[in-house]
């Protein structure tokens, strides 16, 4: 049996993550003029593309389709891309600092520290760096945070165009991932993934391609 922890049951965190996903568009949509909601626009780029990219990862650990993998990068994307530019924008909103933090917290609690930071880098083109942490990663005695680093060592080596001499991940994650059957839904799954980071780049106005 694969190792990968029932930490989330499957149709519940497709529900859980709609409601945040509504609840975070209602709440920029009355708070747009608000002073938070400017500073938090000066903050967006970097921590967003990061954020969402998570809601990504996450979506690959523990399971959902394109919905929930929509909703988590909504949830994580606002709540990591506002909070630098939401504190600039206005320290009393102090609720709301609160609730991206808790987006922060729950981001890292889902996938671990290592392949959090290793999200940013890969959200930057960064992906010596991605790697690093995403073999930190796979070192986790949790099988979750194990599980995000590996995928986060699929989609760096995909993004940079190195899979092909790294055919070996895609056998380890058909040996850890309980949704993943085969080599080639491996493969598939991640050619989805990474036309979907390419495109979560892309609505953030950076470049949908790193230099190669």
């Amino acid at each position: 049996m694969k190792p990968r922890a029932l930490s989330i049951v499957r149709g519940t965190a497709v529900l859980i993550s709609l409601v945040a996903f509504f609840a975070i568009t209602l709440f920029t949509g009355c708070a747009s003029n608000s002073y938070t909601a400017q500073g938090a626009k000066k903050g967006a780029t970097t921590g967003a593309v990061s954020g969402a990219v998570g809601g990504l990862v996450s979506a690959l650990v523990f399971g959902g389709d394109p919905i929930d993998r929509a909703a988590r990068g909504a949830v994580y994307g606002g709540a990591v891309g506002a909070t630098a530019g939401a504190i600039q924008g206005s320290e009393r909103d102090k609720q709301v600092k609160a609730q991206r933090e808790r987006g922060l917290r729950q981001l890292r609690q889902d996938i671990g520290d290592e392949a959090y930071q290793g999200l940013e880098a890969l959200a930057d083109c960064n992906h010596r760096q991605a790697l690093g942490h995403a073999a930190e990663a796979r070192e986790s005695s949790n099988p979750n945070h194990a599980l995000a680093g590996l995928w986060l060592q699929v989609l760096a080596h995909a993004d940079r165009g190195s899979l092909a001499g790294n055919q070996q991940l895609l056998a380890d994650v058909v040996n850890k991932d309980w949704d993943i059957h085969s080599v080639e839904q491996a493969r598939s799954v991640t050619s989805q993934s990474l036309r979907e980071l390419e495109d979560i780049r892309g609505s953030y106005g950076l470049p949908r391609n790193c230099p190669r």
